[in-house]
């Protein structure tokens, strides 16, 4: 109910809006241009005669196909069939493997009236893909591995620093914290239900 009501609110606010603003008509002069010095061209319009032909309305043709594909290694797995009728009825499905190990059937009827309408299903059940992982076959290499002597120098030993460390005062903060007065107005009241 509020809803309606603030809606209806808005809807006057919106409707009053703001008066159109009212300018004054501009006080210059209409340019006035001189007509052209040239002739009208003399010769007739050209007249056309209506086309005599009509574009033929051709009845639908009806055909029918259908094909397959099932080629295990790539996985690929798909077929599609179609039939049209000579009053423009189409019917036909097809059907594919999904990469979740599903197959995807579509079944579908199309004409002038209806237009296209499908009906999709679907079979088995949906599997995690997970390939087979297989290692690469490298055989190990033929060279020996490298032996490196350790270094003849010795490891560096730096100095510690001759300057002193810094020495920081503590911070000194007012020990009691500020006072503030007490609001002068009472303390609201709330309604303990809405």
């Amino acid at each position: 109910m509020k809803f309606i009501i603030l809606a209806a609110l808005v809807a006057t606010v919106a409707s009053q809006g703001y008066p159109k603003p009212q300018y004054p008509t501009p006080a210059y002069p209409a340019p006035a241009y001189p007509a052209p010095a040239y002739k009208a061209p003399a010769y007739p319009a050209p007249a056309y005669p209506s086309p005599s032909y009509k574009t033929p309305e051709y009845a639908p043709m009806p055909y029918s196909f259908n094909w397959a594909v099932k080629d295990d290694p790539s996985y690929n797995d798909y077929a599609h069939q179609e039939t049209a009728d000579d009053k423009g009825y189409v019917t036909g499905s097809y059907r594919t493997l999904l990469p979740d190990g599903r197959t995807q059937i579509v079944n579908y009827k199309a004409d002038d009236y209806t237009g296209y309408v499908a009906d999709v299903k679907y079979e088995g059940e949906a599997k995690e893909y997970k390939p087979a992982y297989k290692p690469a076959g490298y055989p190990s290499p033929s060279y020996p591995s490298p032996s490196y002597p350790s270094p003849s120098y010795p490891s560096p030993s730096y100095p510690s620093p001759a300057y002193p460390s810094p020495a920081y005062p503590s911070p000194a903060y007012p020990s009691p914290a500020p006072k503030y007065p007490s609001p002068a107005y009472p303390a609201p009241k709330y309604p303990t239900k809405y």
